[in-house]
């Protein structure tokens, strides 16, 4: 297991030199956080970002993510002009020495909470989120008040969007989902790199949008859809674990998944009622983060793991779930479960 951390790049308030001083880091996790969805990435930037990186004295292990344009996910009449970007985009990274690309298949909303600092007993704060909260989110005036959402989606755009993913059914998204794999993983073939699709998160449907890639069994199916080792997934231990019966089930999925698990995001969750939840520390909560690990080691994963969101602890401020303190224990909690893991095993 190589361990990494996520980076927002030069305007994250956690630098690369603290991520270094982290032990057993090898590698960050990034992308061009100014390139917009259907843009292709200017080699340039990557490899500028990638040399940023490299002075810190860390890799440029993953990109997460190259997001995919809301018209590839609807099948609109513009997909494949935004999908040969996309792939321009791939040949970037990859050009770049970048191993893997992580990438999620989520209809407007990236990863949602509706609490980015619940009190916790000890006094750090957590993310949390609640159904019911959600549901009583009035999108019609835009994304301004979602917690830790910064895309500008006006009332207007949001209802647009609802609209189409209205006539959009989920078999209708897995075929559009099939449709870009299909032209996007030969591309990651012939440059040497692999994708790694993340689970949505939460994973079920959110806000009257579609969500597909809800379960183990549905990464299973992504990687049936283009039977390619390139065409692989991000295990995400906390946005399947949002789910009590996927919690169970992650060894299992781990082992049905074997040779195809390019990414690992490490995060625990303590289940709160009906599709709510908060994130807890990794050492604790509803997932068996040692029998994950088990499991990992059982099928020979080798590759970029990442501790997922943390806690805000001792005070400090900065971007909700990606403060340096609470990832950094995450990450030695890890290193040290991992070698126990090996040591059993041996």
């Amino acid at each position: 297991m190589q361990l990494t951390f996520r980076w927002y790049g030069p305007g994250d308030p956690v630098s690369p030199a603290y991520i270094r001083q982290i032990p057993r880091m090898t590698g960050i996790v990034s992308s061009l956080q100014d390139c917009a969805p259907g843009e292709a990435w200017p080699r340039e930037n990557v490899r500028a970002l990638r040399e940023t990186i490299e002075a810190a004295g860390l890799r440029f292990s993953v990109v997460e993510s190259i997001n995919i344009h809301e018209n590839i996910k609807l099948g609109r009449p513009d997909r494949d002009e935004l999908i040969a970007r996309y792939g321009q985009s791939v040949e970037a990274v990859a050009a770049e020495g970048v191993p893997v690309i992580c990438y999620n298949f989520m209809p407007v909303f990236d990863w949602l909470r509706t609490d980015l600092a619940m009190p916790q007993p000890d006094g750090s704060t957590a993310l949390r989120f609640d159904q019911k909260d959600m549901e009583a989110i009035d999108f019609s005036a835009g994304t301004q008040d979602l917690p830790g959402w910064h895309a500008a989606y006006t009332g207007e755009e949001v209802t647009a969007l609802r609209a189409a993913y209205a006539e959009c059914s989920e078999e209708e998204l897995w075929d559009n989902l099939a449709y870009f794999l299909e032209r996007i993983v030969p591309v990651a073939e012939r440059a040497g790199v692999r994708l790694a699709i993340h689970p949505d998160d939460p994973p079920w449907s959110v806000a009257g949008f579609p969500r597909i890639i809800t379960s183990g069994d549905a990464l299973k199916r992504v990687t049936q859809l283009v039977d390619s080792e390139a065409n692989g997934v991000t295990l995400c231990t906390g946005s399947l674990g949002a789910n009590p019966a996927e919690a169970a089930r992650l060894p299992e999925t781990i082992r049905s998944l074997a040779g195809r698990i390019h990414f690992v995001h490490a995060r625990n969750v303590t289940h709160l009622g009906d599709r709510s939840f908060q994130e807890s520390v990794h050492p604790d909560g509803d997932v068996d983060m040692a029998a994950v690990m088990e499991a990992l080691l059982e099928i020979g994963f080798d590759g970029p793991a990442r501790p997922d969101h943390g806690r805000m602890i001792w005070g400090e401020e900065g971007l909700a779930g990606y403060g340096l303190y609470d990832r950094a224990l995450g990450a030695a909690y890890m290193a040290g479960l991992w070698d126990a893991t090996v040591r059993r095993a041996a």
